[in-house]
């Protein structure tokens, strides 16, 4: 059993700066990437940005140069830096993490329960 537990979200005028946390708690042997989903409404879900064990990042096009995805592998978190946020920033952001629980087990993509960003003036 794996547990992700989000933090950080709110509401920010445009132009200003949110981060948000996600620590993963539970049976852990190994994670591999993290990251963040997003999902407007009446939008599809977007992977926004993702890390992978190794500090290799990847982010949508919309948002590169405003945010940045981090980890700390020894507190099993991801964070997400986000600067200069506009209205279409707006959606629920829900972090997930690749685990493996134990070493000969598969490896699955455990959520987080997903925390709203609003930018609004």
């Amino acid at each position: 059993q794996v547990q992700l537990v989000e933090s950080g979200g709110g509401l920010v005028q445009p132009g200003g700066s949110l981060r948000l946390s996600c620590a993963a708690s539970g049976s852990i042997f190994n994670i591999y990437s993290m990251g963040w989903y997003r999902q407007a409404p009446g939008k599809q879900r977007e992977l926004a940005a993702s890390i992978g064990s190794g500090g290799i990042t990847n982010y949508v096009a919309s948002v590169k140069g405003r945010f940045t995805i981090s980890r700390d592998n020894a507190k099993n978190t991801v964070y997400l830096q986000m600067n200069s946020l506009k209205p279409e920033d707006t959606a629920v952001y829900y972090c997930y993490a690749d685990v493996r629980t134990e070493p000969i087990k598969d490896v699955f993509r455990s959520w987080g329960q997903g925390t709203q960003v609003t930018v609004s003036s």
